[in-house]
């Protein structure tokens, strides 16, 4: 039996790199691996004004298998650290599995990573679901490159994600992989993709027109799913559904998911403590057109004069409610302004539900423009409204878009770990 520890946030979080640990342990586990989730308890430095826990979920999806959880790494307790390395080597695993997606954490990880590379004898991984941060801040090389000089193979979810990576080390040598083969003389990398969410199940008994009247939707359902947060241009999204708004009466905007900096108690003392230090700091590291402190999309509706045409479920969903949205829907909005494999992507191929998105990132490698998606250009809000014009006139068929979710299994992502 592989022993296998994954290093990443435990179900306890909340977001798409909790369910994405918690679906890459249940995958390695069902190929016969004994599976450890070592995870954080705090994820970022304690001064960030944010909720990071997912307190609406009730399921356990760990249920009837053996994966363990240890939750041991604080960020913020360097002795949590030297914990985390004993945990792990403790367990005594041949794979250890970073999920690596924000620079900020590149101190702890890369720490933890370098200790685990002289004391150990685990092949080291970074999964990385990102390297170009979606907010710039004046640390990220720093991080990067102190925490990416550490593994001894990467995973990649697209090939822009692996020329992200050559830029950080220009003068590295890389093999790139795509049947999990370890290369003997440089770091590994190896293509992969994002797999197919399988923890959301759709409804067989759903009954889609009752939840439509239910929610006030018209007949053709545009959704936008997720994190309220700059990058992924809802204000794009609400301003082209106004342009299509105007013309038709059998549309509706769907927009789920939570407001990213507003999730703590804003009168309380300590909130506005973290709000004013993460503030300024923020002034200090982070480009200021990519400050998202007075980002308020959800205004435009009122503004825009779309408030009859739009339905806002402004919180966090829990895992059991997100069948309803991809469900009820016709079509998932990603008009992102960066993208890197977007878990709602995932999430919508789990119900064959068809995309739009913007020309960015890996989008055009995975939607082929007229086929199985449409593709709008990035920042051009006439060219959002036509593609939304041309999914009502000429619909993605479902079936076009299970081609490409055939191919993306957990199932096939965790026998290429394992080398299988």
């Amino acid at each position: 039996m592989r022993n296998v520890v994954i290093f990443g946030p435990g179900p306890q979080f909340k977001g798409g790199i909790a369910n994405y640990t918690t679906s890459l342990a249940k995958a390695l586990n069902k190929l016969g691996a004994d599976v450890t989730i070592v995870s954080w308890t705090q994820q970022y430095p304690s001064i960030i004004p944010r909720d990071f826990i997912d307190r609406t979920s009730k399921k356990n999806f760990f249920e009837g298998t053996n994966i363990k959880v240890e939750y041991v790494t604080n960020y913020n307790n360097p002795i949590s650290w030297k914990q985390t390395v004993d945990v792990i080597k403790k367990i005594n695993p041949e794979i250890v599995v970073f999920q690596w997606a924000i620079s900020i954490q590149g101190l702890p990880m890369g720490w933890i990573a370098k200790k685990l590379k002289r004391q150990s004898h685990c092949e080291i991984i970074f999964d990385l679901h990102v390297v170009a941060q979606k907010e710039g801040s004046a640390v990220d090389k720093l991080m990067l490159n102190y925490a990416l000089s550490k593994p001894h193979t990467f995973i990649v979810h697209s090939l822009k994600t692996f020329d992200e990576l050559k830029k950080v080390f220009p003068g590295k040598n890389f093999d790139l992989t795509y049947d999990g083969t370890r290369s003997p003389n440089n770091s590994t990398v190896i293509k992969l993709f994002h797999p197919v969410y399988d923890m959301f199940v759709p409804d067989p008994n759903f009954d889609r027109e009752k939840v439509k009247n239910e929610l006030g939707l018209q007949k053709n359902v545009f959704l936008f799913f997720g994190f309220i947060r700059k990058y992924k241009g809802l204000h794009n999204v609400i301003q082209s559904f106004a342009k299509l708004a105007k013309e038709r009466d059998d549309v509706s905007l769907l927009i789920v998911g939570e407001s990213f900096w507003n999730t703590l108690d804003s009168n309380k003392l300590s909130t506005k403590i973290k709000k004013t230090i993460f503030g300024a700091v923020k002034k200090i590291l982070i480009k200021s057109n990519d400050d998202e402190n007075n980002y308020r999309p959800l205004n435009l509706i009122d503004e825009l004069g779309i408030k009859d045409k739009v339905v806002v479920v402004n919180r966090y969903v829990g895992n059991e409610e997100v069948h309803r949205y991809f469900q009820v829907a016709d079509c998932n909005v990603l008009f992102y302004l960066v993208a890197t494999p977007s878990g709602v992507e995932s999430i919508a191929y789990n119900f064959n539900l068809p995309s739009i998105a913007t020309r960015v990132g890996h989008f055009p490698e995975n939607f082929k423009h007229g086929y199985n998606g449409y593709l709008a250009e990035p920042e051009n809000i006439d060219s959002m409204y036509d593609v939304m014009k041309m999914f009502l006139s000429d619909p993605i068929p479902r079936e076009r878009v299970a081609e490409l979710a055939g191919n993306m299994s957990w199932d096939i992502y965790a026998k290429t770990i394992l080398n299988k």
